[in-house]
């Protein structure tokens, strides 16, 4: 008994000492890359509504329900490259201008959004 009291505590402080590692080096994260997590968490949670509406409620028309959990989804993925090509400690993408990279986003936003209302019918 009281080894898996140590063991549960044990795994209590690491879990704490995550939690504060992360929030301490969140904390030197751009503005941008902050607001850019916030609109990715925002799309998520939306799909995650949409999901559990679905499960209450029903899917009966099924297009519009695929349609929308999609919409979020391929949103928050396209935020995320976002995020991937502004991040100023990327080497990767270190040429590329952030207007370029948002205007990217906002095109290929475009074409999603396109392809979703052609699947709505």
């Amino acid at each position: 008994m009281a080894k898996s009291t140590i063991a549960i505590s044990s795994t209590t402080k690491d879990a704490q000492a995550l939690f504060h590692s992360l929030r301490a080096s969140y904390v030197t994260t751009p503005t941008n890359l902050k607001i850019i997590d916030l609109y990715v968490l925002f799309a998520i949670i939306t799909a995650l509504i949409q999901i559990c509406y679905m499960a209450i409620v029903g899917s009966f028309p099924f297009n519009s329900f695929l349609s929308g959990v999609l919409s979020c989804v391929g949103t928050a993925v396209l935020a995320v490259c976002l995020r991937i090509q502004v991040n100023k400690e990327n080497k990767e993408f270190k040429d590329l201008a952030p207007e370029r990279a948002f205007a990217d986003f906002v095109l290929c936003n475009l074409v999603l959004h396109l392809v979703i209302m052609n699947f709505l019918g």
